[in-house]
Protein backbone atom coordinates (compact mmCIF):
# COMPACT_ATOMS: atom_id res chain seq x y z
CA UNK A 1 0.00 0.00 0.00
CA UNK A 2 2.94 2.40 0.61
CA UNK A 3 4.26 1.96 -2.59
CA UNK A 4 1.49 2.56 -4.36
CA UNK A 5 0.95 5.55 -2.51
CA UNK A 6 4.20 6.72 -2.99
CA UNK A 7 4.25 5.91 -6.64
CA UNK A 8 0.85 7.60 -7.10
CA UNK A 9 2.10 10.70 -5.00
CA UNK A 10 6.12 10.84 -7.16
CA UNK A 11 3.62 10.31 -10.96
CA UNK A 12 1.21 13.08 -10.22
CA UNK A 13 4.26 15.19 -8.92
CA UNK A 14 6.41 14.73 -12.18
CA UNK A 15 3.21 15.02 -13.99
CA UNK A 16 3.00 18.68 -12.67
CA UNK A 17 6.67 19.48 -13.95
CA UNK A 18 5.34 21.76 -17.00
CA UNK A 19 3.52 24.06 -14.77
CA UNK A 20 6.90 25.28 -13.02
CA UNK A 21 7.12 28.74 -14.63
CA UNK A 22 3.84 30.14 -13.54
CA UNK A 23 2.02 30.57 -16.67
CA UNK A 24 -1.60 31.30 -17.89
CA UNK A 25 -2.56 32.30 -14.43
CA UNK A 26 -3.52 35.89 -15.18
CA UNK A 27 -7.40 35.42 -14.76
CA UNK A 28 -8.03 32.66 -12.18
CA UNK A 29 -6.84 32.71 -8.73
CA UNK A 30 -8.11 29.48 -8.58
CA UNK A 31 -5.53 28.41 -11.14
CA UNK A 32 -2.33 30.51 -9.32
CA UNK A 33 -1.82 27.45 -6.62
CA UNK A 34 -1.54 24.90 -9.39
CA UNK A 35 1.05 26.27 -11.90
CA UNK A 36 3.74 26.37 -9.59
CA UNK A 37 4.94 23.46 -8.04
CA UNK A 38 6.70 24.81 -5.21
CA UNK A 39 3.07 26.23 -4.48
CA UNK A 40 1.53 22.79 -4.53
CA UNK A 41 4.32 20.94 -2.89
CA UNK A 42 3.96 23.64 0.38
CA UNK A 43 0.42 23.77 0.27
CA UNK A 44 -0.12 19.82 0.01
CA UNK A 45 2.85 19.78 2.88
CA UNK A 46 0.83 21.47 5.33
CA UNK A 47 -1.87 19.01 4.96
CA UNK A 48 0.60 16.05 5.62
CA UNK A 49 1.98 17.90 8.42
CA UNK A 50 -1.58 18.52 10.27
CA UNK A 51 -1.97 15.02 9.81
CA UNK A 52 0.67 13.95 11.16
CA UNK A 53 0.81 16.20 14.09
CA UNK A 54 -3.33 15.33 14.56
CA UNK A 55 -2.79 11.98 16.36
CA UNK A 56 -2.35 13.81 19.61
CA UNK A 57 -4.94 16.86 18.76
CA UNK A 58 -6.75 16.92 16.47
CA UNK A 59 -7.54 20.29 16.67
CA UNK A 60 -4.28 20.91 14.27
CA UNK A 61 -5.98 19.52 11.32
CA UNK A 62 -8.12 22.51 11.35
CA UNK A 63 -5.74 25.09 13.51
CA UNK A 64 -2.38 24.62 11.33
CA UNK A 65 -4.22 24.96 7.82
CA UNK A 66 -6.48 27.95 8.91
CA UNK A 67 -3.46 29.34 10.12
CA UNK A 68 -1.56 29.23 6.23
CA UNK A 69 -4.89 30.68 5.15
CA UNK A 70 -5.28 33.46 7.11
CA UNK A 71 -1.82 34.33 6.98
CA UNK A 72 -1.82 33.76 2.94
CA UNK A 73 -4.71 36.26 2.78
CA UNK A 74 -2.37 39.03 4.83
CA UNK A 75 0.67 37.98 2.98
CA UNK A 76 -2.08 38.74 -0.42
CA UNK A 77 -3.26 42.27 1.18
CA UNK A 78 0.58 43.02 1.70
CA UNK A 79 1.35 42.72 -2.01
CA UNK A 80 -1.87 44.59 -3.30
CA UNK A 81 -0.86 47.83 -0.95
CA UNK A 82 2.85 47.68 -2.37
CA UNK A 83 4.64 46.55 0.76
CA UNK A 84 8.00 45.03 -0.14
CA UNK A 85 9.17 41.71 0.93
CA UNK A 86 12.82 40.51 0.16
CA UNK A 87 13.45 36.86 -1.34
CA UNK A 88 10.23 35.99 -1.94
CA UNK A 89 10.91 32.59 -4.39
CA UNK A 90 13.44 31.93 -2.21
CA UNK A 91 11.58 31.99 0.96
CA UNK A 92 8.28 30.25 -1.49
CA UNK A 93 11.44 27.16 -2.37
CA UNK A 94 12.62 27.01 1.51
CA UNK A 95 8.69 26.71 2.27
CA UNK A 96 9.05 23.17 0.62
CA UNK A 97 12.37 22.08 2.37
CA UNK A 98 11.03 23.28 6.39
CA UNK A 99 7.53 21.44 5.89
CA UNK A 100 8.71 18.35 3.87
CA UNK A 101 11.55 18.19 7.17
CA UNK A 102 8.68 18.59 9.72
CA UNK A 103 7.07 15.93 7.84
CA UNK A 104 10.33 13.50 7.50
CA UNK A 105 11.57 14.32 11.28
CA UNK A 106 8.01 13.88 12.33
CA UNK A 107 8.24 17.06 14.16
CA UNK A 108 5.79 17.73 16.08
CA UNK A 109 5.50 21.36 17.88
CA UNK A 110 2.80 23.04 20.04
CA UNK A 111 -0.34 23.86 17.97
CA UNK A 112 0.54 27.59 18.29
CA UNK A 113 4.32 26.90 16.99
CA UNK A 114 3.28 24.91 14.10
CA UNK A 115 0.85 27.79 13.18
CA UNK A 116 3.81 30.22 13.49
CA UNK A 117 5.96 28.35 11.22
CA UNK A 118 3.56 27.85 8.26
CA UNK A 119 2.39 30.94 8.47
CA UNK A 120 5.27 32.65 8.09
CA UNK A 121 5.71 30.90 4.75
CA UNK A 122 2.30 31.30 3.92
CA UNK A 123 2.59 35.46 3.86
CA UNK A 124 5.34 34.69 1.25
CA UNK A 125 3.17 32.31 -0.83
CA UNK A 126 0.30 34.85 -0.14
CA UNK A 127 2.10 38.13 -1.23
CA UNK A 128 3.61 36.16 -4.50
CA UNK A 129 0.10 35.36 -5.63
CA UNK A 130 -1.11 39.13 -5.14
CA UNK A 131 1.87 40.50 -7.44
CA UNK A 132 0.57 38.16 -10.23
CA UNK A 133 -2.84 38.77 -9.92
CA UNK A 134 -4.89 40.32 -12.88
CA UNK A 135 -5.57 44.23 -12.31
CA UNK A 136 -9.34 43.61 -12.26
CA UNK A 137 -11.23 41.55 -10.21
CA UNK A 138 -8.93 41.04 -6.63
CA UNK A 139 -11.07 40.13 -4.19
CA UNK A 140 -12.57 36.74 -6.69
CA UNK A 141 -8.89 36.15 -7.63
CA UNK A 142 -8.06 36.39 -3.61
CA UNK A 143 -11.22 34.06 -2.99
CA UNK A 144 -9.73 31.87 -5.73
CA UNK A 145 -6.45 31.12 -4.35
CA UNK A 146 -7.42 30.67 -1.12
CA UNK A 147 -10.20 27.84 -2.08
CA UNK A 148 -7.29 26.21 -4.26
CA UNK A 149 -5.02 26.74 -1.34
CA UNK A 150 -7.98 24.53 1.27
CA UNK A 151 -8.18 21.99 -1.92
CA UNK A 152 -4.67 21.05 -1.86
CA UNK A 153 -3.83 20.92 2.32
CA UNK A 154 -7.15 18.94 2.11
CA UNK A 155 -5.40 16.80 -0.40
CA UNK A 156 -2.45 16.32 1.94
CA UNK A 157 -4.34 15.74 5.29
CA UNK A 158 -6.30 13.13 3.32
CA UNK A 159 -3.52 11.36 2.06
CA UNK A 160 -1.91 11.62 5.26
CA UNK A 161 -4.63 10.50 6.80
CA UNK A 162 -5.13 7.35 4.48
CA UNK A 163 -1.56 6.59 4.69
CA UNK A 164 -1.42 6.88 8.38
CA UNK A 165 -4.10 4.35 9.17
CA UNK A 166 -2.56 1.86 6.76
CA UNK A 167 0.99 2.12 7.35
CA UNK A 168 1.70 4.29 10.15
CA UNK A 169 4.40 7.93 11.01
CA UNK A 170 6.28 5.86 8.69
CA UNK A 171 4.04 6.41 5.40
CA UNK A 172 3.45 9.99 6.35
CA UNK A 173 6.89 10.18 6.50
CA UNK A 174 7.85 8.49 3.19
CA UNK A 175 5.64 11.17 1.74
CA UNK A 176 7.89 13.65 3.61
CA UNK A 177 10.40 12.40 1.51
CA UNK A 178 8.78 12.92 -2.14
CA UNK A 179 8.07 16.63 -0.82
CA UNK A 180 11.91 17.09 -0.29
CA UNK A 181 12.72 15.27 -3.83
CA UNK A 182 10.10 17.32 -5.63
CA UNK A 183 11.26 20.53 -4.04
CA UNK A 184 15.43 19.30 -5.23
CA UNK A 185 13.52 19.42 -8.56
CA UNK A 186 11.96 22.16 -8.29
CA UNK A 187 15.43 23.81 -6.93
CA UNK A 188 17.15 22.64 -10.12
CA UNK A 189 14.91 23.50 -12.48
CA UNK A 190 15.19 27.43 -11.14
Amino acid sequence: MMRKTIWLSAVLLAAAGPALAHPGHETSGFLHPFSGLDHMLAMVGVGLWAALLAGRKPVITVAVPAAFLAMMAIGAAAGFAGIKLPLVEATILASVFVIGGLIIGAVRLPVAWAMAVVGLFAGFHGYAHALEAPPEGAGSYILGFLAATALLQGVGLGLGWVVHRAVGDVGVRALGGVVLAAGAVVLIAH
